[in-house]
């Protein structure tokens, strides 16, 4: 009876002990995680700056209002008014030219003295002031510029710097730890932690071209131009912007990759520009209704809705109509993707592209072009119409065309759209030119009308369809 007692009692000890031992593993595992932020902390923040710009500029807004927000921290009034949607879209502002001052942060990458931050900190910046953690103050000078990808790089005086080196964001996985280093409302050397929420964002509207990592490490006004870095202190993206409803974190923000920093940063070192590359291509998403008028066995790959004249594109064979799934070696899945891919691809180098043509799978190898300089939009068309579907067609001449001041291309414009048609609910507008139905080249109204006529019986319409310099595809159901 006594040994059995002396069991219970050894039971009863050993498992009242394991809330106790499993807490204190917790606790050991939470100091394990709080040392690794400590650790990047040490390593990182001494080469993390603190930058003060000074300019003129027309103000809108309230009286000593800055172009970089409130307070003069950076995103500016038109990055509040379109992320921030904050009290400053009031209609009382008022216009006035005067001096204005700007902070943000920026981090060494070399022991020179040489600094990356964003385009829209410097950019615009008549003088840039820099400060350092152990609080050096030096007037830096503006070495690069790149507004289409927000990178700029600046530079300031002497040597033996403490610069961060950069990791493989490629490789960032989403749910890893990163922390962000900045200087918030002016707050120096500020430290945030959280995880990489997704990647490859694009389309967000932020810069020309996009590929941000989302992080929800706190990220406010001030942040941009910071370092995002890993639990190794490697440097793996540029905090640049965030999307909230009250000017502050709301656990949204973005950073460059350093994948794409790194490019920019070595082309502006080397040429003081940045290169792009081109094939002169106009690229739509595939939506579910173009995947079966393509008759395509799956979603994948991006359209080529429009190939511009004399471009690398026209001239090694690629078509209106292609689905592009693949550029060198690399599976392209969306419009961001291949439009970063093609920009990073140096002008002149051949690359293998694969397309599904006819529903057969074709490489095709072209030779990358240079991206051409931006030239101004022209004016909008003029257009016609059929009845079922709620829009109305005229032919384009060349008169209209001279009176419209735009190049004259044979079709068909929209002259008119009932609102509450299926027309407008695909986006189709008054001015677009209609060039295809379905995979029919349309001249005129009479070529439209007998496109049409042949597909009296089917369910819906495919229409290749040009705005301004850019073509797509649209499906139109009457089911």
């Amino acid at each position: 009876m006594r040994s059995f007692l002396n069991l219970l009692l050894s039971l009863s000890l050993t498992f009242s002990s394991l809330p106790i031992l499993a807490t204190d593993e917790g606790l050991q595992q939470a100091k394990l995680i709080g040392k690794a932020f400590t650790s990047v902390a040490k390593k990182v923040s001494p080469a993390v700056v603190n930058i003060k710009v000074e300019m003129h500029q027309t103000i809108s807004g309230w009286p000593g209002f800055s172009p970089f927000g409130r307070n003069g921290f950076p995103f500016g009034d038109d990055f509040f008014e379109k992320f921030f949607r904050g009290p400053h879209s009031d209609k009382r502002f008022r216009e006035k030219e005067e001096k204005v001052i700007g902070q943000g942060s920026g981090f060494l990458i070399s022991s020179d003295g040489l600094i990356m931050t964003n385009s829209h900190v410097v950019g615009e910046a008549e003088r840039i002031y820099v400060k350092l953690l152990d609080g050096r103050e030096f007037e830096a000078k503006l070495i690069g510029n790149d507004p289409f990808s927000d990178i700029a790089l600046i530079k300031i005086p002497g040597n033996n710097y403490p610069g961060i080196a950069f990791g493989d964001s490629d490789q960032l996985e989403v749910g890893e730890w990163v922390v962000a280093i900045g200087n918030p409302f002016g707050l120096s050397h500020t430290l945030t932690a959280g995880v990489v929420s997704a990647k490859g964002r694009s389309s967000v509207g932020i810069t020309e071209y996009e590929n941000f990592i989302q992080t929800d490490a706190a990220i406010n006004p001030g942040n941009s131009g910071g370092p995002l870095v890993n639990l190794d202190g490697l440097v793996v993206g540029m905090n640049t912007a965030i999307i909230s409803g009250t000017g502050g974190y709301m656990g949204v923000g973005f950073a460059i990759p350093a994948s794409m920093a790194i490019n920019i940063k070595d082309q502006l070192l080397s040429h003081g520009t940045v290169t792009r590359g081109y094939l002169g291509i106009m690229i739509q998403e595939l939506t579910d209704e173009l995947v079966k008028s393509f008759k395509l066995e799956r979603k994948r790959g991006i359209l080529i809705a429009d190939v511009s004249k004399g471009s690398p594109g026209e001239k090694y064979g690629l078509r209106r109509g292609d689905v592009l799934i693949a550029i060198d070696g690399r599976p392209i899945d969306d419009v961001g993707t291949f439009r970063n891919s093609v920009s990073a691809m140096k002008p002149g180098d051949f690359k293998e592209i694969v397309v599904i043509r006819n529903g057969k799978e074709e490489k095709i190898k072209v030779k990358i072009g240079k991206l051409p300089e931006k030239k101004a939009s022209p004016a909008k068309p003029i257009s016609s119409f059929y009845e079922t579907y709620g829009f109305r067609v005229q032919t384009l001449d060349k008169n209209t065309a001279k009176d419209l001041g735009i190049t004259f291309e044979e079709g068909v414009v929209v002259t008119d759209v009932d609102p509450s048609s299926i027309a407008a609910m695909a986006g189709i507008q008054r001015g677009d030119l209609i060039l295809e139905v379905n995979r029919k080249r349309v001249t005129n109204t009479a070529a439209f009308d007998s496109a049409i006529s042949a597909t009296a019986k089917a369910n819906g319409l495919l229409l290749l369809i040009k705005h301004d310099r850019y073509s797509r595809y649209v499906t139109l159901s009457v089911n």
